[in-house]
């Protein structure tokens, strides 16, 4: 089940305008450009922005997400057609040979139950060509990013055309690592409308995730750093190997 945030249509049509600078998905496009990657598979592809980025740029792409609100918006862009989109996970993905396989932001440390991580690997894997490479991003459990995860510090205000005045902010709810739970707060000027959406995400420490890939039948290739947000995230590039 997707969290309400990507799943209601309301917060479906509002997380771009309320979350306009992504700027972090600059890496993932320079590893797309660095391997010289013609088809891609972006896992959690949400609204569509990464996907229609690199469709933009003459690369074959296919979505994925288990959002069906968030999938409506992404199919709603311009240049949506370039782009295959299906509604699932990376189970849902049939085999296409991808040069790269990508999931950016928050998706990796979304997918919480290890059985759905495991197959979240192992879905990707099959999907790639030999050789073919796994880009993702997680946060570094020792930064403690969720300290920062309550009302003064992520309280806005926004004022969206044809939506009006937004009023939103995150509360911290739970944090028993490796699991850090919290709650999105939308509160909609127009008609008062109050929406929620509760998110609880896995923290991994490098070294298990680097067991993981191994486990899975990856090559580990590298971990950077997210350039964007430096010493607080890893970035994990991984290959399936050639056959």
């Amino acid at each position: 089940m997707a969290d309400a945030i990507f799943e209601h249509p309301r917060l479906a049509a509002v997380y771009d305008p309320l979350d306009p600078d992504r700027g972090d998905l600059d890496v993932y496009a320079a590893i797309a450009e660095e391997l010289g990657a013609r088809r891609v598979l972006d896992v959690g592809c949400g609204t569509g922005t990464f996907a229609l980025l690199l469709a933009g740029r003459g690369i074959e792409v296919t979505g994925v997400d288990p959002a069906a609100a968030s999938l409506d918006v992404a199919r709603a862009k311009p240049g949506a057609e370039r782009v295959r989109w299906i509604h699932g996970d990376a189970r849902a993905v049939p085999p296409m040979e991808a040069d790269l396989a990508t999931m950016t932001a928050n998706v990796a440390q979304a997918v919480v139950e290890p059985d759905d991580w495991r197959a979240t690997l192992s879905g990707v894997r099959d999907a790639l060509r030999p050789g073919g490479h796994l880009v993702f991003e997680t946060r570094d459990p020792a930064r403690r990013a969720w300290l920062e995860w309550n009302r003064e510090s992520t309280y806005q205000v926004r004022d969206l055309p044809g939506v009006g005045r937004v009023e939103t902010w995150t509360d911290l709810l739970d944090a028993r690592l490796p699991l850090v739970t919290f709650r999105g707060t939308w509160v909609f000027a127009s008609d008062g409308q109050v929406l929620t959406s509760e998110s609880t995400l896995r923290f991994r420490e490098r070294d298990e995730v680097e067991a993981d890939l191994a486990a899975h039948g990856y090559v580990l290739r590298e971990v950077r750093d997210a350039p964007d947000r430096p010493g607080r995230e890893f970035v994990f590039l991984a290959a399936r190997p050639e056959e």
